[in-house]
């Protein structure tokens, strides 16, 4: 059965910025860049709204990939026509601000800038639109690549590794047929609902995590709870199973010592089985 959320943006933001749910962040990404994203950190955006009930909450989601790299999401849901020249602005501004003072230019961060929104951006048939930057020749419409040297240096296949990259989820275009694991994360976006069948990472993750915060306040507290107190008893079983080790250790060592008493010295016995001497004379008596 599909799975309903109220307060969706509220939510998002709540789920994609904590660090315990990195693996829903990541299954997003890694949906739709088409490549492995591990994030190590959330670093500093816009101090948005906590509260739930803040009616212009919007994520803006600025995290570092385990390479370095910048990526920025937002999720806007108000009509803002000069949205492109937003988005232009935003990579520029990280690219400027996450600059090493002093180091030259081979510091220049990359950059992703992923942006779902919910109202008529430009025109266009597709839900999703991808751009980079190429150098393309205006009389052999060969695209210029990078020396053999810069790439080793640097790092890079292609030019457009080291500019910014731009993603638009125009989420209101989708037809709500998921033909693919991005589709699934995309029809979750607009309907607020994740079906059973869905397979994209890091959905499961959603899942139990949106359950949580549909629940009634009262409800969510005693789930909470509950957690808490799993939590302390996992710690009360492995404190005992931990000093049930400690003790077999020891009983092993005074067997070990035992066995000892009519071949070596005291000081001996003490050294290979890491008693005192005064333990091991205890066992002479």
């Amino acid at each position: 059965m599909p799975r309903r959320l109220v307060s969706f943006d509220w939510a998002m933001k709540k789920i994609l910025r904590q660090k315990a749910n990195f693996g829903i962040l990541e299954g997003f990404l890694t949906e739709l860049l088409k490549f492995d994203v591990k994030i190590v950190e959330i670093l500093e955006s816009e101090a948005n709204q906590e509260s739930e009930n803040d009616k212009f909450n919007r994520v803006d989601l600025l995290a570092k990939n385990e390479s370095g790299e910048l990526i920025l999401v937002e999720i806007q849901y108000n009509d803002e026509i000069d949205y492109f020249q937003r988005m232009l602005y935003g990579t520029a501004k990280l690219i400027t601000q996450y600059m090493t003072k002093g180091r030259g230019y081979k510091r220049v961060k990359k950059v992703y800038s992923i942006n779902i929104v919910y109202f008529e951006l430009g025109q266009g048939d597709d839900y999703v639109y991808h751009g980079k930057t190429d150098f393309r020749g205006l009389h052999y419409n060969d695209i210029l690549a990078p020396s053999e040297l810069q790439k080793e240096k640097f790092d890079i296949k292609t030019i457009s590794d080291i500019y910014p990259e731009y993603y638009i989820l125009r989420i209101n275009q989708f037809n709500d047929i998921a033909k693919n694991t991005l589709d699934e994360w995309i029809y979750f976006l607009k309907n607020e609902e994740i079906d059973s069948n869905f397979k994209a990472k890091g959905l499961d993750e959603a899942k139990n995590v949106l359950d949580v915060l549909k629940m009634k306040p009262e409800d969510r507290a005693k789930y909470e709870r509950e957690v808490e107190n799993q939590i302390y008893k996992e710690s009360l079983l492995y404190t005992a199973e931990v000093k049930g080790i400690e003790k077999g250790k020891e009983e092993a060592k005074i067997e070990i010592a035992k066995s000892l008493l009519d071949i070596l010295d005291v000081k001996t016995i003490s050294e290979k089985t890491g008693l005192s001497e005064e333990e091991i004379k205890k066992l002479m008596e």
